[in-house]
């Protein structure tokens, strides 16, 4: 009885392990490249801004000691192959979207992963403690030197 009891732990486990597993690459990240495909004016505008230069930025920095702990805001998904605040460190990552049949369709893409930022998003980084600048959402919208 008790070895049935771990035997259906185990297999039980397994099968969440593996739910989780899958769960997580449905929503793989894709880089601003593949987002500049069909977004070449937004793309062209993040470009210039502080965001995409922000792992540049963190790892010039004078001010305090460049670590990989930087990466969680001053890249995408915390990983230098995504260097910079892209696209999807705020939209969401794009894998599961970014086709143009899912993208034409708001609710659908929302439905793939889309993230449609709020000021909850900006607060993930910008938490107003240390260096990470408290800001509003509202207020930036039309601020071309922070976001595209």
């Amino acid at each position: 009885m008790k070895h049935k009891t771990v035997l259906g732990l185990v297999v039980l486990a397994t099968v969440v392990m593996v739910g989780v597993y899958a769960s997580a690459q449905d929503h793989a990240y894709v880089g601003a490249e593949k987002c500049k495909m069909c977004h070449k004016v937004q793309h062209a505008s993040w470009e210039a801004t502080t965001h995409a230069k922000a792992t540049d930025a963190a790892k010039a920095s004078t001010e305090r000691p460049y670590e990989a702990s930087c990466l969680k805001c001053h890249a995408t998904n915390s990983d230098e192959a995504l260097p910079g605040v892209q696209c999807e460190a705020c939209h969401g990552a794009g894998n599961d979207y970014r086709k143009m049949s899912v993208m034409k369709d708001q609710a659908a893409a929302v439905a793939n992963g889309l993230v449609i930022p709020t000021q909850a998003t900006c607060d993930g980084c910008h938490t107003g403690a240390d260096h990470a600048k408290k800001v509003s959402l509202a207020d930036n919208k039309d601020n071309k030197a922070a976001i595209h």
